[in-house]
């Protein structure tokens, strides 16, 4: 049943009336030291609005950060939602870099001017000495395990349209070999003279990932094929355009030598540096845009269905509002079933039955990393049902757990 909906008992107080009068008992009386309500508080139970951030009711009033948390990790411990987390964390404006935390430092939970707040110890204010900081900026903790997703960045398996239209790829091997494995040689064009040693990944190019919703092209999956270690680069005489007789120009190739292979190599794989960067970390947030909608399209490894800490792609991106550090909830469509008892008769079958769509249900949280104009990839961070390619993808708010289900067929 709605909570909404629920009726109204004249013999019983009013919710909000109800409220309103503890938490001004609360206020005159109090209840043991430094549990007084704040006075927004009340202001917000006169006005008949309760809190908006959905505080854990398990929130640690201090927590020391220990090495290998994330703040997706510290967040959900003091909040219901994580993605609010921006609006409990308190910039203490007298710390150095005061949105970075670091293993060590000791987290409070308060409440000012009325506010819910995470921020830390006034202790960690000793940061403002550069001398008493020995760890670089590279230890503070990120927003997500990182590590879970080296080897998705290193050795792209979701591929962007565009990044394979401009990716440098393998023109031909030595030796006329038709394929490359493991000890053999082979040439890339579109590399910009790396150094002697700089390592490549060979990825090949598989089946297309297109958008359910028009049909167009938005990505490949990737499959990778080898790591090639670069020789040299050196010249070769490439026509101007396809006629002999336009002048020619000299464009560099990239010998490689094959170090690892996957599967076998093939002329046109592409080649993506093997190191890959993240850049800055991001904030958990939910997406700007609350009437968000899409789908599942695939999901890394090539497995049909997925759980926590894989990595999926959506069919939205950039040009729908998204960004990296948006959380998206995941849903399942609800299964069609068919109702075969008798409304008259309870207890009997009908041949006449009818077909009843179960409400669609929030199964999974995805973090959003990086984001395409139309595709984005996301690291799944919580889930209560396996994820499978074709669920829906809406904004975090909506689901059973607080707002009842959402049916997107309509």
């Amino acid at each position: 049943m709605d909570r909404n909906l629920r009726p109204e008992s004249s013999t019983s107080p009013h919710p909000r009336r109800w409220m309103r009068t503890l938490l001004l008992a609360v206020a005159v009386a109090g209840i043991g030291a430094g549990t007084a309500v704040p006075q927004a508080a009340l202001a917000q139970a006169e006005s008949g609005r309760s809190m908006s951030v959905p505080i854990s009711p398990n929130a640690p009033e201090r927590y020391v950060v220990k090495q290998g948390d994330t703040l997706w990790d510290i967040s959900a411990m003091y909040l219901n939602d994580p993605w609010y987390w921006p609006e409990i964390w308190y910039v203490n404006p007298s710390i150095r870099n005061p949105h970075l935390i670091f293993p060590g430092d000791v987290l409070t939970f308060s409440y000012i001017d009325g506010k819910p707040r995470v921020s830390l110890e006034a202790a960690s204010a000793m940061r403002l000495s550069p001398e008493m900081r020995t760890s670089d900026l590279s230890g503070a903790i990120r927003a997500i395990p990182y590590d879970l997703l080296m080897d998705f960045v290193g050795r792209p398996s979701l591929l962007d349209r565009d990044e394979v239209r401009n990716a440098p790829y393998i023109v031909g091997m030595r030796d006329r070999h038709i394929v490359g494995s493991t000890t053999n040689e082979v040439y890339s064009r579109g590399l910009d003279n790396p150094p002697a040693g700089m390592r490549y990944n060979i990825i090949n190019v598989g089946e297309e990932l297109r958008d359910p919703d028009d049909g167009d092209l938005l990505g490949y999956i990737g499959h990778f094929a080898g790591l090639g270690e670069v020789i040299q680069s050196s010249g070769a005489v490439v026509p101007g355009d396809a006629s002999i007789f336009k002048m020619q120009r000299e464009e560099p190739l990239t010998h490689l030598r094959v170090v690892e292979t996957g599967r076998e190599i093939l002329q046109g794989d592409r080649v993506f540096p093997a190191q890959a960067e993240f850049g800055a970390d991001f904030v958990l947030t939910a997406p700007s845009n609350d009437a968000i909608l899409g789908q599942i399209i695939a999901i890394v490894d090539g497995v049909y269905v997925a759980g926590k800490y894989q990595v999926v792609a959506i069919n939205r991106g950039k040009r729908h509002g998204l960004a990296p550090g948006n959380l998206l909830g995941v849903f399942y469509r609800g299964e069609l079933v068919r109702d075969r008892f008798d409304r008259q008769n309870w207890s009997a079958y009908t041949a006449n039955y009818d077909r009843v769509r179960l409400p669609d249900e929030r199964s999974a949280t995805v973090l959003l990393f990086t984001v395409k104009n139309r595709m984005s990839y996301g690291l799944v961070v919580q889930s209560s049902q396996v994820i499978r390619r074709g669920d829906f993808i809406a904004s975090p708010r909506y689901g059973h757990k607080e707002g009842g289900s959402t049916d997107f067929a309509h």
